[in-house]
């Protein structure tokens, strides 16, 4: 139980500091930021691919379910808005 609680406050930190730290970003440094979100949605999905790996009780499992389709979501749409927007800058023949 201690486990999951230590969990649950490093999930409240890392939503609240990036939170902050993306209210903070100016519109046209958007692109590049979304490149670290999907690089940190990478490491999430590897995160919780290793939590699958090691026997945990069914909440733990839950919250590895939860975390692998929404960091696999965020990070498949955020490959395709960088490779419609890097579309725009292709030369039309």
């Amino acid at each position: 139980m201690a486990d999951l609680a230590l969990m649950l406050a490093v999930f409240g930190f890392a939503f609240l500091a990036g939170y902050l730290l993306i209210r903070g970003v100016p519109p046209m440094l958007h692109t590049p930021l979304m490149s670290m979100t999907n690089a940190i949605s990478a490491v999430t999905i590897l995160g919780a691919l290793l939590l699958f790996s090691v026997e945990s009780g069914a909440v733990s499992t839950a919250l590895g379910l939860a975390a692998l389709i929404m960091a696999s979501f965020n990070l498949v749409g955020g490959l395709v808005i960088t490779d419609r927007m890097l579309r725009m800058f292709r030369k039309k023949e």
